[in-house]
């Protein structure tokens, strides 16, 4: 069975109608069947009413005894019995009158409902009416060829057994009827129950509908970064401690004071990381400027140095190039962080992959540098020096983390789906699976896999992830060993034809 059709995936409305129509269903039901019961004995106990008094005019008519309750005997009846019972006045349409004596039908006749004729009862119904006992109490009998009958065996002063009947087919009929009479008023009733129960279910909802709505709009919330302010609440009239639709929405209210509080007191945290990281990295870079200069000047002395002494101050002057790195990528992502505007012009996307493809070749011959770009230049709103960053970047990152010998291929296209799509692909060892999540996060740094020939900060594809937001863009990433795909998307500005091309 399809999940979606499973009740406990219904909605709480279907699931409250589903059960009061199933109870109203069985109420019904219940109704219905206690009903055409009550009325089946009823209708019995008058039909055995009737077929008492058909035996006591059948047995009066014979002569086996006198009329009861004293009344005086029908004219022109004599003592013999062998007349014929159902000959006599008062006896009903339908009904049966047999004698029995000594095991042995002697007279079988009953009258045909509707005209009244006599007519003899079918010989496959005889051997039922041999079987009864006479004991002068009604038998519900079905008679082969002539239907349902309520028949009473009586004995007789002479020895014979006197059975008389009326048939059931009235009473099944009233039966049968008040169920189809039942049946239609239980399902009309049903439907109209239905439709008034789904509305006022539906009202009913509202509240909960309502405090459902004021959790997705806080679902929607940005709350992962930035200063969040959490002013949506559950109304008053939907937060009532007396109903508990109003303790869900009483919880939530206080459930997103909760989430308020936390939230702030995040930010504020940030805020002071943010300030303390960008006045650090702002103080850091004096005493590095410094430092790399007094290394410089060591480096220049025309004074003899020792080697152990050139070696160490060489590599003094090293390290405060990667730490001056370092201090320009925290105050730069710091900058970002804090949200201060880049700069805003006409910049030709196509010339700075071209410069930095070419940058990343000199500095890099032992990797395959490769281009794919349209037959026309791509320009884009932004930063050009940010841009710039982003690309080199992202070349930084391949020419670091794959063997000599890879390629390397840098695409520009342009799509009205994707808007500019920036790409950089390699066919080295790829990134591990379960590192992929993390690639864009501060001081992430790639596994084994992918070789370190050169040292990295962990910062650069940070870089990457936040100056393309800052421009309204999206980064990604995709890889598997072989290859390993960057795909920056930025908004279109102007573009010409998409048309690829290779150097």
């Amino acid at each position: 069975m399809s999940s979606s059709r499973h009740p406990r995936s219904w909605s709480l409305r279907t699931r409250i109608i589903a059960e009061q129509m199933a109870l109203l269903t069985l109420v019904c039901l219940i109704i219905g069947v206690v009903t055409m019961v009550a009325l089946r004995d009823f209708q019995i106990k008058k039909l055995d009413e009737q077929v008492q008094f058909a035996s006591n005019r059948a047995s009066e008519f014979r002569g086996d005894r006198s009329p009861p309750n004293g009344l005086p005997r029908l004219p022109g009846l004599g003592g013999s019995n062998d007349r014929n019972p159902l000959s006599g006045p008062g006896q009903a349409p339908g009904t049966l009158s047999a004698t029995v004596h000594g095991g042995t039908i002697t007279q079988a006749l009953r009258l045909t409902p509707g005209r009244g004729d006599q007519e003899s009862v079918p010989d496959e119904a005889r051997p039922q009416l041999i079987g009864l006992q006479p004991d002068g109490r009604p038998h519900s009998v079905t008679l082969e060829g002539i239907g349902e009958y309520r028949l009473i065996a009586a004995a007789t002063p002479s020895g014979d057994v006197l059975v008389t009947g009326l048939p059931l087919t009235q009473v099944n009929a009233t039966v049968l009827q008040l169920g189809f009479v039942l049946g239609g008023v239980a399902l009309a009733g049903l439907l109209v129950a239905a439709l008034a129960g789904a509305f006022i279910v539906r009202r009913t909802l509202q509240p909960l509908q309502r405090v459902a709505g004021i959790a997705t709009r806080v679902s929607e919330l940005p709350l992962h970064e930035g200063e969040v302010a959490l002013a949506v609440r559950v109304p008053e009239r939907d937060s009532n401690p007396n109903t508990e639709v109003g303790q869900v929405g009483l919880a939530l209210n206080r459930m997103l004071g909760h989430i308020g509080n936390a939230l702030t007191a995040r930010h504020a945290t940030e805020t002071r990381v943010r300030q303390f990281v960008a006045d650090a990295s702002h103080e850091l870079r004096t005493p590095l400027a410094a430092i790399r200069g007094y290394a410089e000047l060591t480096r220049r002395s025309k004074a003899e140095v020792p080697p152990e002494i050139a070696h160490a101050m060489s590599r003094v002057e090293s390290e405060a190039d990667r730490m001056t790195v370092l201090v320009q990528d925290l105050l730069l992502l710091a900058r970002l962080d804090a949200g201060r505007p880049l700069d805003d012009s006409e910049v030709d996307l196509t010339r700075l992959v071209l410069d930095a493809v070419s940058d990343s070749r000199i500095s890099a011959q032992a990797h395959n540098w490769q281009l794919e770009l349209p037959a026309e230049p791509v320009t884009v709103r932004g930063d050009a020096d940010r841009l710039h960053q982003v690309l080199a970047n992202l070349l930084s990152n391949a020419r670091t983390h794959t063997p000599p010998g890879t390629t390397v291929t840098t695409g520009l296209s342009v799509s009205p789906a994707h808007g500019v799509e920036l790409t950089v692909t390699d066919n080295g060892p790829g990134i591990s699976p379960d590192l992929l999540p993390d690639v864009f996060e501060r001081f992430a740094r790639g596994d084994s896999s992918r070789s370190r020939a050169a040292g990295s900060t962990g910062l650069g594809l940070s870089i990457v992830s936040a100056v393309v937001a800052s421009h309204g863009g999206t980064v990604g990433v995709a890889s598997e060993p072989g290859k390993t795909r960057f795909t920056v998307r930025l908004p279109i500005h102007r573009t010409a034809t998409a048309t690829s091309q290779r150097t």
